[in-house]
């Protein structure tokens, strides 16, 4: 059996750091203890670095097949961008096939056996059918416990539009002990938008096009809904100050409400989309003002939100550049390789360190999506998923430099602290001292319990 010590790490754990070493026996962690020797076991001098658990993009989508396109990076690819950014499982999404959840389920299985991190699933239901109590519970014992809803996009399919089908699924999952995961913009505001819209649709126009508003409504809807039936609901990239005040309002009735935002609302604005190449910037829900990503950076440091994803949705620089016309461009950003060195040089400006934000890309989104009995922190028994980062370290990100198929950034020339020197998934090395040891298909579907 392979056995690996962790050797001087200041180790990030449980919201403190501990100098302490790490002996790991085949894929777990063995013994956390200080000055551990073993005359047969492998060491890996960590005394210059902190050690984190393996971080969790609780929100991708690698080879998401859309708009008769696909996105750039593959599972390989994003295997090995994420292992760069000292990522070792993401949560993706499997589309709703509108004939049973089981085989929409299996299908998008198959196709991730690609993987060389390990990874759990959120299932999308875009359609009520009498079926779909049965539906979730046959899920669920494929391993997979959330749920995608859309609250917009009537027109390719994936919005449940009458409340009392929604209700229904919601029920459904508050039975079988399911999470609603909601992408929150109203349909029917965006829709009157555009039905009276005079102006043009360049990428400038499209927070206009989809206003904050949108999802505040949405966000008030959805609540509503888990409000009635005593459903936790989970919202996906808030990315407004009017969304936050909708969950403000809602958790102060009560309301059951887990909060997920990104980097790209944190620390980009709209003013990027004015720019010539405005089409890289497109993503829904679109960036917004100064004015959110203050909201957002005070309600991250305040303890409102819950987990930082990336919605990494990659295309390449020359599909995002096809179009300047906001109705035709595809949405979407790369983001997972750069997740941890944005929110560390974030939390390092504001006073604190390491061990006061890892758990929003860590330990929280294993709680909250059932595989923190073996993800999510350094713990004997768990699987050993570790990162060695050095925090101090200065760079600045450039789209050459990343690993993502998409050929930039959208953080292009930010300069960050912190820097991945090893990323260990299970005890396998994935990254090491810029370069990549991936394997193909060596992930392991985590299920979610």
């Amino acid at each position: 059996m392979k056995r690996i010590i962790i050797k001087g790490g200041k180790i990030v754990r449980d919201g403190r750091i501990q100098k302490k070493d790490i002996l790991i026996e085949g894929e777990k962690i063995k013994r956390i203890e200080d000055d551990i020797m073993l005359e047969d076991a492998e060491i890996i001098d960590a005394s210059s670095f902190y050690v984190l658990p393996g971080l969790i993009d609780a929100h991708t989508h690698y080879h998401l097949v859309s708009r008769g396109t696909v996105t750039c990076d593959s599972f390989v690819e994003g295997s090995c961008l994420a292992s760069a950014g000292g990522v070792t499982t993401v949560i993706d999404f499997a589309d709703d096939n509108k004939i049973s959840l089981s085989s929409s389920l299996s299908s998008r299985l198959s196709e991730m056996a690609d993987m060389s991190i390990d990874y759990a699933l959120h299932q999308g239901i875009y359609s009520y059918r009498s079926t779909i109590d049965d539906e979730i519970e046959e899920m669920k014992e494929k391993g997979v416990k959330a749920i995608k809803i859309f609250t917009t996009y009537k027109d390719v399919g994936y919005l449940v539009e009458k409340r009392d089908e929604l209700k229904a699924i919601f029920s459904s999952a508050k039975k079988r002990g399911c999470l609603i995961c909601v992408h929150a913009e109203d349909d029917k505001t965006i829709s009157d938008i555009a039905e009276s819209w005079k102006g043009t649709y360049l990428p400038k126009d499209h927070p206009d096009m989809r206003p904050s508003v949108a999802e505040a409504r949405a966000i008030e809807y959805v609540c509503s809904i888990a409000e009635e039936t005593g459903t936790s609901v989970y919202i996906v990239h808030l990315s407004s100050k009017e969304g936050l005040e909708s969950v403000r309002k809602a958790r102060e009735r009560g309301v059951d409400v887990i909060v997920e935002t990104t980097p790209h609302y944190l620390f980009l604005n709209r003013s990027l989309l004015e720019k010539e190449d405005g089409s890289l910037f497109v993503m829904t829900p679109p960036l917004r003002t100064e004015e959110d990503n203050r909201a957002l950076q005070e309600a991250l440091l305040s303890g409102e939100i819950d987990v930082v994803a990336t919605d990494h949705c990659a295309f390449t620089r020359e599909q995002k550049l096809s179009s300047s016309d906001t109705r035709t461009i595809y949405p979407g950003i790369p983001g997972t390789e750069e997740m941890l060195v944005l929110l560390n040089t974030f939390f390092k400006k504001n006073g604190k360190s390491v061990e006061d934000y890892i758990a929003l890309i860590s330990s929280n989104p294993a709680r909250i999506f059932g595989i923190d009995c073996q993800k999510g922190r350094i713990d004997e028994n768990m699987d050993a998923d570790l990162v060695l980062f050095s925090p101090d370290e200065q760079s600045v990100i450039r789209g050459d430099s990343v690993h993502s198929a998409s050929g930039y950034s959208a953080y292009e020339g930010f300069e960050v602290s912190g820097k991945v020197h090893l990323t260990m998934r299970r005890s396998d090395i994935l990254y090491s001292s810029g370069k990549s040891f991936v394997k193909k298909g060596s992930g392991r579907f985590i299920k979610e319990v």
